[in-house]
């Protein structure tokens, strides 16, 4: 166990980041798991029956500080970390015309911002372990949406991705953009219901991100976009 993978997964106590840990403890990994709320956090451990390749930290993936804390806490309890998956984010399901910007500055912070900090506080430990950051986009980030200001953090996301991997590659890091289309989460909860037609699940996604942390060394998948069946755009 001692020397098993080690994973670092923002916004990780629900959805895909939920599912994902899940997939990597089945696999015998060491996963850390973050999020802003403690009471998630712990229904997420309970659930598991607290593992002990399984740590769970309150924070804030848009807060420098909380995210350093993460990386920190988690080299102190398993002395090593190969990947990163940013995977906090939310969308205030509203329009740069109509929308309320209220919401706009924690949304554009948390899905923007919040993949960089993980990326920066994280670099010189994966380029030890010549390991792996997984940052999840979106569809959203490829197909444009009237008015939507979600999507254009998610272009970010994208731009960030390519933009990453042109750096880190020379350091034996790989980056990884798995990129989902409508997936049923608790993303939806604001929007208020969930949108009509087929959707993924957090459990397929997480295989794909399973399956991009697993490829042979050496080898780079760089982006993965996975659509349910009968998404048009």
């Amino acid at each position: 166990m001692t020397d098993s993978p080690v994973t670092l997964i923002t916004g990780g106590g629900s959805g895909i980041g939920a599912a994902v840990a899940r997939r990597l403890l089945d696999s015998g990994q060491r996963v850390a798991v973050t999020g802003r709320g403690a009471e998630r956090l712990r229904g997420f451990a309970d659930e598991l029956g607290h593992p002990d390749g399984l740590l769970t930290m309150v924070g804030n993936a848009a807060d420098y500080d909380d995210i350093q804390s993460a990386v920190d806490r988690t080299l102190k309890e398993y002395g090593r970390l190969d990947t990163v998956v940013a995977n906090a984010g939310f969308a205030t399901h509203d329009s740069v015309a109509e929308g309320d910007p209220a919401g706009w500055t924690e949304m554009v912070l948390t899905n923007v911002l919040g993949p960089a900090l993980l990326i920066r506080a994280s670099i010189d430990a994966l380029k030890e372990t010549r390991g792996r950051i997984v940052l999840v986009g979106s569809v959203a980030g490829f197909v444009h949406g009237p008015g939507n200001l979600y999507g254009a953090t998610k272009w970010a996301v994208t731009g960030l991705a390519e933009n990453t991997r042109r750096q880190v590659t020379e350091f034996g890091v790989g980056v990884t953009l798995i990129a989902p289309g409508r997936v049923e989460t608790p993303f939806w909860d604001s929007y208020g219901s969930l949108p009509p037609g087929h959707l993924l699940t957090a459990d397929q996604i997480a295989d794909s991100v399973v399956w991009a942390v697993g490829q042979p060394a050496g080898v780079d998948v760089n982006t993965v976009v996975v659509r349910p069946i009968g998404q048009p755009n």
